[in-house]
């Protein structure tokens, strides 16, 4: 069976890099037999070069939310330069594994969603961290109206940390207009570091505040799922030739 090479973006916070390898640990947990592997494209080590010669057989995954500019563009370039023809999965998102992980960390802050009656009165903001891609942000927007949809939240509100607003207060102010009586931020956001940092210090005045959705075993599950699909279906990166 190929090697699963999971491709993060990387950080100078430590707690990515942490998080990460507890991601993998879930991964290899769910399926022992497995050979995973990790590289970076920045910040960290090992890059992509380093890990892409020493797997014979593998599929890459990136452990990326959404299609944008690093999984468009940035990802099959690292592999190309690396000489590698890796079949390449999709993106993480949209996934309802990817709700229920949000779920998950909702429900470690305090918030019982197994009453519905607590459900129809919190209004939650899904805070990610924004792109400069519009199909980017509509795809979070319809994961937003997804995640209402399937819990009866009151409602579902999408903020950014970067790029263009609504920021985190204002998102909060919205669904206390639309008659919120609870409110919840949930980070859509892989791991700890300066955006997710940047939520919590703006996420003050809501009732329960989520951790990211880092080493989730939904995640773990949802990157399985995505190589599965990939071994069979994913195009190859064409590697580049002299």
């Amino acid at each position: 069976m190929p090697a699963l090479l999971l491709i993060a973006h990387g950080s100078r916070d430590p707690r990515h890099a942490a998080t990460v390898a507890a991601l993998v640990e879930q991964v290899r947990a769910q399926r022992p037999a497995l050979e995973v592997a990790t590289a970076y494209l920045d910040h960290c080590a090992p890059r992509i070069p380093q890990v892409v010669g020493r797997l014979t057989d593998a599929v890459a995954v990136p452990l990326l939310l959404n299609r944008a500019f690093h999984a468009k563009h940035d990802i099959p370039a690292a592999l190309r330069a690396a000489g590698s023809s890796l079949p390449l999965a999709d993106v993480l998102g949209p996934s309802p594994l990817l709700l229920a992980a949000l779920d998950r960390r909702l429900a470690e802050a305090g918030l019982d969603l197994s009453s519905a009656a607590v459900r129809s009165r919190t209004g939650v903001v899904l805070a990610a961290a924004g792109s400069s891609d519009p199909a980017a942000d509509a795809a979070t927007r319809a994961v937003a109206a997804e995640w209402r949809r399937t819990r009866g939240w009151a409602a579902v509100e999408v903020a950014y940390a970067s790029a263009a607003g609504p920021r985190v207060p204002d998102a909060l102010a919205a669904l206390r207009a639309a008659g919120a009586t609870h409110t919840a931020v949930a980070p859509y956001l892989l791991a700890p570091g300066l955006l997710p940092d940047r939520i919590a210090a703006a996420s003050t005045d809501a009732d329960t505040v989520a951790d990211p959705l880092g080493p989730a075993p939904e995640l773990a599950a949802l990157l399985l799922q995505r190589y599965d699909r990939a071994r069979l279906t994913a195009p190859v990166v064409p590697a580049l030739t002299a």
